[in-house]
């Protein structure tokens, strides 16, 4: 009896762990629940005590084999520090992501954030009409006087002038993207905001507009900011980053700050908030912020340009 219990419970954790390292998450539940593998470490080391109180020691063994590898996994994003750019370091932008609940957040709280952080750039989700008249009026408009937008839903605004680039096509939610000009160096800017995986059918909807969100280029320095509903334990979102970006939070080490649920005790927060950024630039520093209003924590990073345009 003992041996079947631990070893049940080795074979959950050894399901999970295969399920992480392939990237084999599809579908409802399994999409939503891989965004908890931090805390299946833990649990991978619960296993391995609990084995070792049943006296079953290879178990235990096996249990400790998969925590190691799971912490493997996790750990880096809460390693690391600031970077510089590339080539040297040109100048500095501030960016920052909020999603609004529907435009249920407080603007002035926003604004007040984004004067204090000297943001350059800042990406909106679940942006309402009214949510955009409290920014107006809260003076986002003074301070970043530069907007393009997806109508009721994402919006870039900054301080620099934007120039409107088509949204990947095929996307279930589009995206706000668009070009613009710090200290020389052309970036473009992307406020993304796949569907929440509540469902079959919004899981698959995510994971295919995760493969269809602009790749990192050569060509381009590129900064996707937003919600994106997954973590670092999604295939797709790795495969995003794969193509030539970073996460600003697991870079400097901030890879395990939650973003989401901000307002509740469950379900559990997880870290789908991100701003990814071109692997060309370097990361300064990274914060999330409680924003009242919002169930999401917004996001800030200080992105440190190449010292030329690539």
């Amino acid at each position: 009896m003992r041996s079947a219990v631990a070893w049940t419970l080795v074979a959950a954790v050894a399901v999970w762990t295969v399920g992480r390292v392939f990237g084999l998450e599809r579908g409802f539940p399994l999409f939503p629940l891989m965004a908890y593998t931090p805390g299946v470490v833990v649990g991978a080391v619960a296993v391995a005590l609990v084995c070792g109180a049943l006296r079953r020691r290879a178990a235990a063994g096996a249990a400790l084999l998969l925590a190691v590898v799971l912490a493997a996994l996790v750990a880096p994003r809460a390693l690391g520090g600031p970077s510089g750019a590339e080539g040297g370091s040109g100048v500095t932008v501030g960016v920052m992501s909020v999603n609004l609940l529907f435009g249920k957040a407080d603007a002035e709280a926003i604004v007040a954030l984004a004067r204090a952080k000297d943001a350059g750039v800042l990406s909106v989700q679940e942006l309402t009409p009214g949510g955009e008249a409290d920014l107006r009026a809260a003076g986002l408009d003074e301070l970043m006087p530069h907007r393009v937008a997806q109508p009721r839903d994402v919006a870039l605004y900054s301080t620099v002038p934007l120039t409107l680039r088509p949204s990947p096509s095929g996307l279930s939610k589009p995206a706000a993207i668009a070009m613009a000009t710090f200290g020389g160096t052309q970036v473009e800017l992307g406020a993304v905001h796949p569907p929440p995986p509540r469902n079959g059918e919004t899981v698959d909807a995510l994971r295919s507009d995760l493969s269809r969100l602009p790749r990192a280029d050569d060509d381009v320095l590129r900064i996707l900011a937003g919600d994106f509903n997954s973590t670092l334990d999604h295939a797709r979102l790795r495969e995003l980053i794969g193509t030539g970006y970073e996460d600003a939070a697991a870079q400097v080490g901030a890879g395990l700050k939650a973003t989401w649920p901000a307002n509740r005790r469950f379900p559990p927060p997880v870290t789908i908030d991100h701003v990814l950024v071109d692997a060309r630039c370097g990361i300064r520093s990274f914060s999330v912020h409680d924003i009242p209003g919002s169930d999401h924590r917004a996001v800030f990073a200080e992105v440190v340009l190449p010292s030329a345009a690539p």
